[in-house]
């Protein structure tokens, strides 16, 4: 405490002033508190008043990984961002406003479901619900759209951003663009051509949305994704959609059979040509077979022709006529004839019995 304020307390001493005397007759002593702190005592309250004046102004701001700070000099937004780390600031002259700078997510749909990192929403601030977009396709039919957006500042240009759009920046830059390429893009289509051109317009989609965002001075948003989920037509387009769908599928099932029964055919024809030709192979297999035994057979006739004699052929018939000797000794009603000029073979007929038999002399 100053020395003058010492000397005050001192001079309210019951013993250093004669105008107290009668202030004392009532038996109250006032005695400075800080006496009993020595010295040091003034500076303690010091200490102690910048304490308290530094715990009320809170001169100081902790930026977090994943933010950027931006200082505001009596109104004027500094270029440079801050970088995660604590940073001071003098109060009323200036202030440090911290930026979330991951990746958010922005969602458009009616369906209304739990999220990760809902608890912690003050801490990430980066998740988002609007209702699904509502177009009207080619002939003017009412379709709803579904699409998630994952896009984050950009922390060089974050101070430029915030003074240019202001807090609302994602309602400025990301929604509006947005909404206005999905009613661009799925304006061309009727709703009918929705279900099959989905990829189509879904790279359209993310390419014009990427195209319009990157476009702005400073590029002050990066555009992670733009995916494009659900496509909800009306109740009479649905039906009308699966009455077609379930006619080609009919359609195709009945090629798939036609083709069955064309390939089938197909098989039994080959099946038949392999037999014919099997019985084909096997018939002149047959046939040459036949004709090489017959020229054989020839051959060997022609060879037999060939080595026949006179005296041969009188041989053989000796041995016939010893053999129908050998014949009448067993039976003796017999008869042979002998064919003119000895020929061969003879014949004999059988006369025993009823009925005669013709049997040739060489049995």
């Amino acid at each position: 405490m100053p020395a003058d304020m010492n000397d005050y307390f001192k001079k309210k001493k019951p013993g250093n002033s004669s105008n107290n005397n009668g202030n004392n007759r009532g038996g109250n002593n006032f005695e400075n508190p800080l006496n009993n702190l020595g010295k040091g005592a003034p500076w303690i309250v010091v200490l102690i008043a910048v304490g308290f004046a530094f715990f009320i102004l809170k001169p100081f701001t902790i930026i977090n990984s994943g933010e950027v700070g931006i200082k505001v000099n009596t109104g004027k937004f500094e270029p440079t961002p801050l970088k995660a780390g604590l940073h001071f600031f003098i109060p009323v002259f200036q202030k440090i406003i911290p930026v979330n700078t991951r990746i958010r997510l922005i969602t458009y749909s009616d369906v209304s479901t739990g999220a990760l990192g809902d608890s912690y929403r003050g801490f990430e601030g980066g998740l988002r619900r609007n209702p699904a977009i509502s177009v009207l396709d080619r002939r003017g039919l009412t379709v709803k759209i579904d699409i998630a957006v994952q896009y984050r500042l950009k922390a060089d240009t974050a101070p430029a951003t915030i003074e240019k759009w202001g807090s609302s920046w994602e309602e400025k830059i990301i929604n509006s663009k947005v909404r206005e390429v999905v009613r661009d893009v799925v304006g061309q289509y009727t709703a009918e051509q929705l279900p099959e051109m989905r990829n189509e317009i879904a790279a359209a989609i993310e390419t014009k949305v990427k195209q319009s965002v990157d476009d702005l001075p400073n590029q002050p948003v990066i555009l992670t994704s733009v995916e494009l989920r659900t496509i909800n037509l009306p109740t009479k387009i649905k039906d009308q959609i699966e009455r077609v769908q379930i006619a080609k599928q009919d359609v195709t099932i009945a090629e798939q059979q036609k083709e069955k029964a064309k390939q089938q055919a197909q098989k039994a024809a080959e099946i038949a040509k392999g037999e014919a030709e099997r019985n084909r192979i096997e018939a002149q297999g047959e046939a040459d077979k036949i004709r090489i035994e017959a020229e054989e057979q020839a051959k060997a006739n022609l060879l037999i022709s060939s080595s026949l004699t006179q005296e041969l052929l009188q041989l053989e018939q000796i041995k016939t006529q010893g053999k129908f000797n050998e014949a009448l000794k067993v039976n003796k009603d017999a008869k042979i004839f002998l064919t003119p000029g000895g020929a061969v073979p003879n014949i004999w007929v059988n006369t025993q019995g009823k009925e005669q038999k013709t049997v040739s002399a060489q049995q």
